[in-house]
């Protein structure tokens, strides 16, 4: 362990490592059940879709975790499975068969991106007061899904507000209940330098909803989505893989012309590479591993084992696969090295076996977790300078935090920051310290808005 992982080096022990990739999977472990749903709107099977998500994870994950020694796990990525499934299916018409294909040819890019120190230049061009400002709003952002997850948040005349506790209260005003119940338990252990708080909260608080339902107090309702809170045990049926297993390859283009083709792979491209590169930005930041010039060690490997992922997950059966903001639940638990990511990718090989277990995870239950760690990654802010002299660099790490959040996308904050952090250095006449990459991607993202 020692030697393949460094742990030592990074200040860490076997015992933390293993519990901070507990904590990671239990947290991700959403996407197993919420993909499924999601590219099942398409016409593609819910079980080969679980299994591919699985094991894209899994493979992604064991790459970052051997190749970049960091902490970060892989999954299919929430709002690029939404754009495949409602904005190229749905909204384009085009089949999933050439929606997977454009997610494979768009990993190939990344990798040659990779390889050539693209990606990495673009993660070094981007400033240090920024990367801070991205570091806060992924840290709302997680926040605010876990307020989601919860059934706290929900939608109303004012865009959002908070539930009605006593509408529906055997269901959703339960599980809102008990996400408040859980987020007082993780805070309470957090308070107490638990080891582990996060999660033992998320495992507190499942075991207070079976008990919950027992009682009566919670009532299942599978028409609306409310299974029951027991796993039952189960095998998955392995031979169902087949069914999107390299099914990308056999794409009809008849129906879609090479041009519209490469509109959906630049698509896929432009919002994968930012998301990415705000979760490494994000989490690294919180878990103090950037150095003094704001860069991250072994990014490089980090960015190939991302591309690596996504090319591996489309000839699976799944949308983009990319390093997820859940990964700053174990950064947060102390992980600090490619060991959590393992543990990690062998929970999800193992959820390949156990999939209705771990699925049996309710939402509820790691809204908690998602919320305590926004806490921590706000923390952050503090480390941003708001006096006069820096209001070129504040503003824009502003912009980036509000956005993220209101905007419901990580690559939506940094888009914010980088096109202001530009503009406003060149008209308070300081364009000269603005890296030259920086004008390239502010001139992209603004051509994004136009054109995409």
């Amino acid at each position: 362990m020692e030697t393949l992982f460094k742990l030592k080096e990074n200040g860490t022990t076997v015992r933390t490592e293993v519990m901070a990739g507990l904590t990671t999977f239990m947290t991700m472990a959403y996407i197993l059940a919420v993909n499924p749903s999601i590219l099942g709107s398409t016409g593609m099977d819910p079980t080969a879709v679980l299994l591919a998500t699985a094991l894209a994870s899994f493979i992604g994950t064991v790459c970052m975790a051997l190749m970049a020694n960091l902490p970060f796990a892989l999954s299919a990525g929430m709002g690029l499975n939404a754009y495949m499934a409602y904005t190229v299916v749905a909204g384009y018409g085009y089949s999933w068969q050439i929606a997977l294909l454009a997610v494979f040819v768009e990993g190939l890019v990344f990798v040659v991106l990779s390889l050539t120190n693209v990606r990495e230049a673009i993660f070094n061009a981007i400033p240090l007061t920024l990367k801070k400002g991205v570091s806060v709003g992924i840290g709302l952002f997680i926040a605010f899904i876990g307020l989601q997850n919860a059934g706290l948040s929900v939608d109303s005349s004012t865009l959002v507000t908070i539930t009605s506790f006593t509408a529906q209260f055997h269901t959703a005003g339960i599980c809102a209940l008990l996400a408040l119940v859980g987020l007082f338990i993780t805070a309470v252990l957090y308070i107490y330098r638990v080891k582990g708080a996060i999660l033992f909260g998320i495992i507190l608080t499942w075991v207070i909803g079976m008990i919950c339902q027992v009682l009566g107090i919670y009532v299942p309702d599978v028409e609306n989505g409310f299974y029951t809170l027991f796993p039952s045990l189960g095998f998955t049926d392995f031979s169902k893989l087949g069914l999107t297993f390299g099914q990308c390859f056999k794409a009809d283009f008849s129906t879609v012309g090479i041009i519209n083709f490469i509109v959906v792979v630049f698509s896929f491209l432009f919002v994968d590479i930012f998301d990415t590169l705000g979760t490494l930005i994000g989490v690294a930041t919180k878990a103090d591993m950037l150095d003094k010039d704001g860069k991250l060690p072994r990014i490089r490997p980090a960015l190939l084992s991302d591309a690596i992922a996504t090319s591996a997950g489309a000839v699976l059966g799944t949308s983009t696969t990319t390093t997820f903001v859940e990964s700053a639940s174990g950064v947060a638990l102390g992980g600090r090295t490619g060991l959590t990511a393992m543990v990690t990718a062998l929970l999800f090989l193992v959820s390949t076996l156990f999939a209705p277990i771990f699925t049996a995870i309710p939402s509820f239950a790691t809204a908690p977790a998602l919320i305590m760690v926004g806490f921590l990654m706000v923390g952050t802010v503090t480390q941003i300078r708001f006096d006069e002299e820096n209001m070129t660099e504040a503003i824009p790490a502003y912009l980036a935090i509000i956005s993220m959040p209101l905007f419901y996308s990580i690559s939506e904050g940094i888009s914010m920051g980088i096109i202001s952090y530009v503009l406003l250095n060149v008209a308070a006449g300081k364009g000269r310290k603005v890296a030259p990459l920086m004008y390239v991607l502010a001139v992209l993202f603004v051509l994004k808005y136009v054109f995409l």
